[in-house]
């Protein structure tokens, strides 16, 4: 419960928050938003994070595959794999 807690924390940081303070800064008179450079601002943030996610996805799949792999010597059959059950 605790890591979903974080994670919604970081999502709101690096998302909701800069959204937040852009619909605020729109509503301030005398100044005015580029909202294109903006998108794009919020565009590679959100990229980079996904980028970083996606790595640590990736990683972790392909140290499972090899970590569980067949021919590791750590390897051990589970307790239904030596009964021979499905």
């Amino acid at each position: 419960m605790s890591k979903i807690f974080h994670l919604s924390i970081i999502i709101a940081t690096l998302c909701i928050i800069p959204t937040i303070s852009l619909v605020f800064a729109a509503e301030t008179t005398g100044e005015y938003l580029d909202r294109k450079a903006e998108i794009w601002n919020l565009f590679f943030r959100m990229m980079t994070v996904a980028f970083v996610v996606g790595g640590v996805i990736a990683g972790t799949m392909v140290w499972q595959v090899w970590r569980f792999r067949e021919s590791n010597p750590k390897a051990k059959p589970t307790p239904y794999e030596e009964k021979g059950e499905l």
